[in-house]
C-alpha cells in the first residue's frame, strides 16, 4: 500500500509507493486517483513532463503558474536523487512564504505532491538525474511566475553547499517580497 504523509505544510504530501519485489526486480503503482483522493487530493492530470539534469548541484525553480492555468505537480525521480522544495505563495495564507523539502530518489521511489499555489523547485544531488512529473493544469507560459532560489526571507536549507547551475531565467527571478500577488 502507498504511504502518504503530509509535511509541515500539510497540503504538500510525501508519497512512498509500495514496491513489490522478487528475483526479477520490483513493481510499484506510482499513481492512484483513489489513494490521492483518500489523502484529500481530487485532481485530474492533463500532462506528463520529464526533465534531465546532467550535473549534481543543478537548481530548477522556484516556479509556479497562476490562474486560470495554475498547476499542481506530482514529482518523482526516475534516475538519481533530488532535494525537492515547495514554497507557499498563496497571498493571505497563514503559511505564506514558508517552505518544505524532501529528498526524492529513484532507488526508493518517493514522490512529492506540490499543490496549486506553491512554488516548486529542486536541487539535483547526483549527476545524470531524471525526473518525471504529472501536472493538473495546461502549460501557459504567459502565466508563469517564480522566486529566486536563494531568497533569504524564505531561507531554504539547500543540502549541497555549491554554487548551483541555474538557467538564465532562474538567475533573475524576484524575491518573495518583490513578487506581485498572484491568484491560484
Amino acid at each position: 500500500m502507498t504511504t502518504i504523509t503530509p509535511l509541515a505544510l500539510a497540503e504538500v504530501l510525501h508519497i512512498t509507493p509500495k514496491r513489490h519485489g522478487d528475483a526479477r526486480g520490483w513493481f510499484a503503482e506510482t499513481w492512484s486517483h483513489k489513494a490521492l483522493l483518500a489523502a484529500g487530493v481530487d485532481t485530474q492530470f492533463v500532462q506528463d513532463n520529464q526533465a534531465f539534469n546532467g550535473l549534481k548541484g543543478t537548481v530548477r525553480g522556484l516556479h509556479f503558474q497562476k490562474a486560470p492555468h495554475a498547476q499542481g505537480k506530482l514529482v518523482r525521480v526516475l534516475k538519481g536523487a533530488i532535494f525537492d522544495v515547495a514554497v507557499d505563495v498563496r497571498t493571505g495564507s497563514p503559511t505564506y512564504g514558508r517552505w518544505v523539502g524532501a529528498a526524492l530518489t529513484a532507488e526508493t521511489g518517493e514522490q512529492l505532491w506540490v499543490p496549486r499555489g506553491f512554488a516548486h523547485g529542486y536541487m539535483t544531488l547526483t549527476d545524470d538525474t531524471e525526473l518525471f512529473y504529472k501536472v493538473d493544469g495546461d502549460y501557459a507560459p504567459q502565466l508563469e511566475g517564480g522566486l529566486i532560489w536563494n531568497d533569504p526571507d524564505i531561507g531554504i536549507a539547500w543540502p549541497l553547499d555549491v554554487e548551483p547551475l541555474l538557467s538564465e531565467k532562474d538567475k533573475v527571478l524576484p524575491r518573495l517580497k518583490d513578487m506581485p500577488p498572484a491568484t491560484f
